[in-house]
């Protein structure tokens, strides 16, 4: 009788230990080891780690001591960023090299994050920045040199040297690079001085999928921009696609007439 009772409560802790185990594979993804690799539940897509779609600007706070970092992210009807990071990475030559990530489902169609929005993630440099560059996730380049604090300025193609104000194709392309526009934007010069500048900028818009043509159409988005010169460059001011000066000068009064009286009214696509 001794053994029988033994070998019983030796069989009904194998049955609680085979009845727990049942419910631990439910909403997981075979193989999954961490937030990075997607963790999928039964009841929504899988979470993954990214980085921003796009930085949107870099400013210094706490007298110099942090940066904020303006980041454009996954948005929907649903939860789509969760654990936004801001983090020191090092720094060396000069420059101080951060990154910023969060985690989304927005790889997934599914999930409903398709739209976009702007969030900020702190990073905590430890001593002021001074004089040193910033490069966000190994691609983005900011510097004060020029810059209007306590925002950093955005080094373009050319580097981080601003191009004189001049009314010429290198100083026109500094200028495009400093302003907020998708990459790959075409200008077309409609009026220049020692002091203003008028350029029609030309975007290319659509889905992401290869080349234009049945079932992926995409058109060009215009703007007019004003700038004005400034020691770091040509520095944008405005935006306005009226036909001639009234419209401008509604917002711009001190533009001169002779850079808005033969505008014609901007296509807009």
């Amino acid at each position: 009788m001794r053994q029988r009772g033994i070998w019983m409560v030796a069989l009904g802790a194998v049955l609680v230990i085979l009845a727990g185990c049942g419910s631990e594979t439910v909403g997981t993804v075979e193989g999954a080891t961490g937030a990075d690799q997607g963790t999928a539940t039964a009841t929504g897509p899988a979470w993954t780690l990214a980085s921003p779609i796009r930085i949107a600007g870099v400013r210094t706070a706490d007298g110099g001591r942090s940066l904020v970092v303006d980041a454009e992210v996954p948005d929907g009807a649903g939860d789509c960023v969760r654990g936004l990071r801001g983090e020191l990475e090092t720094v060396e030559h000069g420059t101080v090299h951060v990154s910023v990530t969060y985690e989304s489902p927005a790889q997934d169609r599914a999930s409903g994050c398709t739209g976009t929005q702007r969030v900020e993630a702190t990073v905590k440099l430890g001593e002021p920045l001074s004089s040193r560059k910033v490069m966000v996730n190994s691609w983005n380049v900011y510097t004060p040199a020029g810059a209007t604090p306590p925002a950093l300025r955005k080094c373009g193609e050319n580097g981080c040297d601003p191009t004189p104000p001049r009314c010429t194709s290198s100083s026109y392309q500094q200028a495009v690079n400093d302003t907020d526009i998708p990459k790959h934007t075409s200008w077309e010069e409609r009026g220049c001085d020692d002091t203003w500048l008028v350029l029609d900028l030309s975007t290319r818009m659509g889905p992401a999928c290869g080349d234009a043509g049945d079932g992926c159409p995409s058109s060009n988005v215009s703007q007019r921009w004003f700038y004005r010169a400034e020691k770091s460059g040509w520095r944008p001011v405005t935006t306005n696609g009226d036909a001639g000066c009234v419209g401008i000068h509604k917002v711009l009064p001190e533009l001169p007439e002779r850079l808005c009286a033969s505008l014609p009214r901007l296509d807009r696509g």
